[in-house]
């Protein structure tokens, strides 16, 4: 049997007690089929598992189309920075291997630079040991929701201008 001091236990306890769980505060609404489940949670830190579907095949031999791939990995990295307006600016991804058809894909997210409303956030997928992609995802931070900025309310004059 291993000992805990009772310095130990109080400090465990603490941690217990401290610990909140988080919510998560953005796409909330987003089709968890599509883009994967969230298996682990943490602030700046989250690991999204997309188990592949008929859905989502690209052709007859079982290949998965690659849009998928970079959803589940775009909702993984929304989801480790977890502010209700964060938004994709740009990202740097490769596809390192095939996925195919019953493929469970392994997602791991980390917010690796803060600046301000800006995120750069790390994100791996690996199906078993085998890394199938990578990717590096630029986030910012909004104050409203993207849709009601400013900007969005100009281009639809624009558009309704041209009518």
């Amino acid at each position: 049997m291993i000992e805990v001091s009772e310095e130990e236990e109080e400090l465990e306890l603490d941690f217990d007690r401290d610990e909140t769980p988080l919510i998560l505060k953005t796409h909330e609404k987003i089709n968890r089929n599509l883009a994967g489940e969230i298996i682990t949670f943490q602030e700046g830190y989250v690991e999204v598992r997309l188990t592949t579907t008929v859905d989502m095949l690209a052709d007859d031999v079982g290949l998965i189309h690659g849009g998928y791939i970079f959803s589940a990995a775009d909702f993984a990295a929304m989801a480790a920075v977890n502010e209700k307006n964060v938004v994709l600016v740009a990202s740097s991804c490769q596809f390192l291997a095939p996925v195919k058809l019953h493929n469970e894909v392994n997602f791991i997210a980390r917010v690796r630079h803060t600046e301000g409303r800006k995120r750069n956030v790390y994100v791996t997928g690996h199906v078993l040991d085998i890394k199938v992609f990578e990717g590096e995802f630029k986030t910012v931070i909004t104050e409203r929701h993207v849709l009601k900025l400013t900007l969005t309310d100009k281009a639809d004059a624009i558009v309704e201008k041209e009518k």
